[in-house]
């Protein structure tokens, strides 16, 4: 029996002026193309879990949107998909569905909405995959697909039974960056957050020899791989990460991460990630106002509390020669039409190297989702397609929606113009002449945007 994996990719901002300026200011879109391109390692985890009896094929959509047809010898289509790609994985999983082949939804927004994807498909799984899977696969045996599969508890699975994912599955010359999850959820509750904590309750950890089981995976299969490590917030337990990242060492990789603003309170850590090939990290500091930030994080005000320690934190992370890509969404609550203004002037006066910007989105199954709903403020419910963090869902609360879309606009032309880029990577390079935590050696490779592989 033959089952298809299908991995829904490329994301397209439905706003016009913002894809036209991806054609003359690149900077603006890297990152972006850069998570589109990425391999699902959710399936490539569920092909690992899959028994040999089975055939296991992974697919990207834009791949088999390619192709003159769509493949119909599979005997189980699994289909995961993010919010803004939802109706295409809606019309693909009615495609195979209507022709008699089962399908299986999984992801974050099935979690979130899972009614909303029974009616295109034949099973939904709710919760951690590695969980569900292997009952599904039992039942599809049997001919005995139930509709839901849900996971219990939420967010049990426990990461050191993970297997290695099936990176053979992927072509190796189409990707020049691999993921790796080496953390699930968050200690953090942002309203705003769709991340794996509508999976898990419960920040979790991934042993240490299995992330090298699996690095040593990727390295059999490409020369020099450009990790990603797929985590929502790296680097919580000081001493799990000190060790993995001693066991990094000696591979001598290149790698990129998300974290939060604590990762600079340990030098003994910050040194660890430079000497592991550490290149950047991208750091969501959302704001450069606090009274944006006040009441995003839901458990303690995490956010709104770091503030006064955003610039020495970044200071202290680059002078190690790790880039900081620090990420500001547009159109919180307490935003007016000055801060474009003020986010120009912390990236300037800041020193980061690389920056991001989105429009806050809300997402569905988040507390913002619900809260702007609750409030008449979700622009048009249930517009998934608007979900790409480029695409405004909402009306602000302290600035019209035309305001901040031409407030967006400007602040993106004048981040990524190449003389205001060109000023971060000098202003850059001229602080790493003088920082006592890099050698000669890391002073004359770091800070050329081609040792970076563009992950800002």
């Amino acid at each position: 029996m033959k089952i298809g994996l299908v991995a829904m990719s490329g994301v397209r901002a439905h706003n016009e002026e913002l894809t036209n300026l991806g054609l003359t200011l690149p900077g603006f879109v890297d990152r972006n193309k850069i998570i589109a391109s990425l391999p699902s390692l959710s399936l490539l985890t569920l092909a690992a879990l899959t028994p040999d009896r089975f055939e296991v094929e992974y697919r990207e959509i834009a791949d088999l949107k390619a192709e003159t047809a769509l493949p119909d010898d599979y005997d189980l289509v699994a289909i995961s998909s993010y919010s803004a790609q939802m109706d295409e994985a809606y019309a693909l999983s009615d495609h195979y569905h209507q022709r008699g082949i089962p399908v299986v939804l999984g992801g974050l927004h099935v979690t979130a909405l899972p009614e909303e994807a029974k009616a295109h498909c034949t099973s939904v799984a709710v919760g951690e995959g590695e969980d569900l899977w292997p009952a599904i696969l039992a039942d599809f045996a049997h001919r005995t697909l139930k509709p839901f599969y849900v996971q219990s508890p939420p967010g049990g699975y426990d990461l050191a039974r993970a297997p290695i994912p099936r990176f053979d599955l992927l072509d190796p010359d189409k990707y020049n960056r691999i993921t790796v999850q080496t953390s699930r959820g968050c200690p953090h509750r942002c309203d705003f957050c769709a991340s794996s904590i509508l999976l898990t309750p419960q920040y979790k950890l991934k042993p240490v020899d299995r992330v090298l089981a699996e690095i040593a995976a990727i390295t059999r299969i490409w020369d020099r791989p450009f990790i990603e490590f797929a985590d929502d917030n790296s680097f919580v337990h000081y001493d799990h990460y000190k060790a993995l990242l001693r066991g990094l060492v000696p591979l001598k990789l290149r790698w990129f991460t998300e974290a939060d603003i604590a990762v600079a309170r340990d030098e003994e850590l910050l040194g660890l990630m430079r000497d592991s090939g550490c290149q950047q990290v991208l750091i969501g500091l959302e704001s450069p106002r606090r009274i944006s930030l006040d009441g995003i994080e839901l458990n303690a005000n995490w956010k709104a509390r770091q503030y006064d320690h955003y610039r020495e934190a970044i200071a202290k992370i680059q002078s190690y020669g790790i880039t900081v890509n620090g990420c500001f969404i547009l159109g919180l609550d307490g935003d007016t039409p000055e801060v474009f203004e003020e986010v120009y002037s912390f990236v300037r006066d800041s020193g980061l190297y690389e920056v991001q910007i989105t429009f806050m989105t809300a997402f569905p199954g988040t507390p913002l989702y619900e809260r702007l709903r609750n409030s008449g403020r979700i622009i048009r419910d249930e517009a998934w397609e608007l979900c790409t963090l480029f695409d405004i869902n909402f009306q602000p609360q302290d600035m019209t929606v035309a305001e901040l879309q031409r407030g967006f606009l400007w602040l993106a032309k004048t981040l990524y113009s190449e003389e205001v880029t060109n000023q971060r990577r000098r202003q850059y390079r001229r602080m790493l002449k003088d920082s006592p935590h890099v050698g000669k050696k890391q002073r004359s490779r770091k800070g050329g945007d081609g040792d970076v592989a563009q992950s800002g």
